[in-house]
């Protein structure tokens, strides 16, 4: 069991708490015989039902419970309210929350570490006040996650904390300080600073700045263990923005930084060694937040401003929600929710359910596969609702052997299978959210590889939405060899689906509604369209003509391209 294995356990397992408990009543009652004490003591958790049940007074004798808890029960403080005498100078009755710690003087280790449990007397935020909205930005050294938290932290008007600069300013303005010499030496060669020391490093500035709106910290916490004692100790994240990088990227970029800026952290050594625990513990810490429903993952293998774009649109739902009504989940399409702008959960999240690892570098785990897939003709087919796509699709396939995959269709049998992937989608959608991007790249790549075996070609219908989506296609599995365009007018479009509604069991369309989705969908498609106009790869078919006229039209576009 390595050190953070160990921590996850004793936090888990409320130890602390039961050692709390157990200093308090040996304080109290200063038995003659310490061991037979404890052992009654241990007796009596086992009663209990556990460590759980355990209270900070359990083991204090009612002559000494002479306050009730304070604060909701929380133990310590109130315990240290009742201890302490009536003519401390410590400011503890003029204070809900510690000063600023600045107004202390630190000189030793042991001043330090006592200063550290004072502060986990105090709450962090003022109780009188709201609290501020809290992102944590994590991702891999080099993942850009300080750049990303200024962008976010200047956008909403929140205040920007980076837990490695607090680290860096106490090192360099404590030298002389033994213990803060040792973390210097700690994090010079890649390694996570005290867990303890950073979560009081975090609480003195937070107490600093107690009337922002938002905050936004960077680089924590770095595994599950810092995670817990950050809720327990300060509270509760709002989001968690993870920042999904290739391995060698994260290379190129410590590479740069440390010729540019000189730290002394991105040296060869340190770097190799970040990296190494970074896929260590993110993994766990991702999966951690994931069954909170905190988190949200980003591709940031890419131009800073597109990873920004998405940050901004996921931050602008998660806490600033549009309080429009919408659709209920009864309603919900899913072949009409898909991402078109924000990738939320890299697929390699979902690549093997079994033992729930993580590709946290965001590379491409398909193996040899993807080199088969690339050899395979891929067509898109796009066009907007009423264009006939299905139609088409149906005759293509039967003409050419071709395997249709359509993503609303895989949305909809994924979400009838019941996995834990389908959960995640169900909660999306019945949040009126878009279905990440990156989820649908998994299903289609799990269902291109799985007819990989008997495929003359795949033909993909309604995809992509959106230019990112062509673009992440493109970059993990590879740019189709023809994207067809349906070219149909509006009102071509509208006259089919309201005959359709009529005549089947679609009745849901009205001229309102179709309208609603022929706009989503000419916003959307334009900047493809263009997108795959200049890649020279698109065909645009009219089909306003009879099945049979657009088929042909169809038959002479493919016939090009085998």
């Amino acid at each position: 069991m390595n050190t953070n294995d160990a921590k996850e356990y004793l936090a888990r397992r409320e130890i602390p708490q039961l050692f709390e408990s157990l200093l308090n009543g040996l304080m109290c009652s200063k038995p003659e015989d310490p061991v037979e004490y404890l052992e009654s003591c241990l007796q009596k958790v086992k009663e209990l039902g556990g460590c759980d049940k355990v209270k900070w007074d359990t083991f204090v004798s009612q002559e000494k419970k002479t306050l009730p808890p304070l604060n909701g029960g929380q133990p310590r403080r109130s315990f240290l309210r009742n201890v302490m005498p009536e003519n401390s100078n410590f400011p503890y009755r003029r204070y809900d929350r510690l000063p600023p710690i600045h107004q202390f003087s630190i000189e030793s280790d042991t001043d330090l570490s006592e200063t550290a449990e004072l502060i986990e007397e105090y709450e962090v935020f003022d109780p009188t006040r709201p609290r501020p909205k809290i992102i944590l930005v994590i991702g891999g050294p080099g993942s850009g996650k300080g750049t990303q938290s200024l962008k976010i932290a200047e956008r909403y008007g929140f205040q920007y904390i980076s837990v490695g600069e607090l680290l860096r300013k106490k090192i360099h303005s404590a030298s002389s300080n033994r213990k803060w010499s040792l973390i210097a030496k700690i994090i010079t060669n890649g390694e996570l600073a005290p867990q303890e020391t950073t979560i009081t490093e975090i609480k003195q500035k937070l107490m600093q700045i107690p009337d922002e709106e938002g905050i936004v910290i960077d680089g924590f916490p770095r595994d599950v263990a810092q995670a817990l004692s950050f809720e327990d100790q300060i509270c509760t994240p709002d989001l968690v923005v993870f920042l999904a990088c290739a391995n060698q990227r994260l290379k190129e970029r410590l590479q740069k930084r440390a010729e540019q800026q000189g730290r002394p952290d991105d040296n060869l050594k340190a770097t190799q060694r970040r990296l190494m625990n970074f896929k260590q513990n993110a993994a766990p810490l991702v999966k951690y937040f994931q069954e909170k429903g905190l988190i949200m993952t980003f591709d940031a293998d890419r131009d800073e401003d597109e990873v920004f774009y998405d940050i901004s649109v996921a931050v602008d739902n998660k806490l600033f929600p549009n309080k429009e009504a919408t659709a209920g989940s009864g309603d919900l399409d899913p072949s009409m929710m898909l991402d078109t702008g924000e990738i939320i959960d890299t697929g390699s999240d979902y690549e093997d359910q079994g033992d729930d690892q993580l590709n946290v570098f965001g590379e491409d785990t398909m193996g040899g596969f993807v080199e088969d897939l690339r050899k395979c003709k891929i067509i898109f087919m796009i066009g907007g609702p009423g264009s006939g796509k299905g139609t088409q699709c149906e005759k293509l396939v039967e003409k050419y052997g071709l395997t249709h995959l359509s993503t609303g269709e895989l949305l909809r049998k994924e979400l009838a299978s019941e996995s834990e992937r389908s959960k995640l989608i169900r909660d999306v959608m019945e949040r009126g959210d878009l279905v990440p991007s990156g989820i649908v790249l998994e299903l289609l790549k799990e269902a291109m590889v799985a007819r990989l075996s008997s495929a003359k070609g795949f033909l993909i219908d309604g995809y992509p939405r959106e230019v990112r989506q062509g673009e992440e296609f493109g970059r993990r599995i590879g740019d189709p060899h023809l994207v067809i365009c349906m070219d149909c007018s509006a009102d071509t479009m509208t006259n089919r689906l309201l005959q359709r509604s009529q005549s089947s069991a679609h009745t849901d369309a009205t001229t309102k509604t179709v309208a609603k989705r022929l706009e989503a969908y000419y916003r959307a498609s334009i900047p493809v369209i263009a997108y795959y106009e200049t890649k020279t790869q698109l065909q645009k078919i009219n089909a306003e003509g009879t099945p049979e006229e657009v088929f042909l039209r169809l038959c002479t576009a493919i016939d090009s391209i085998f």
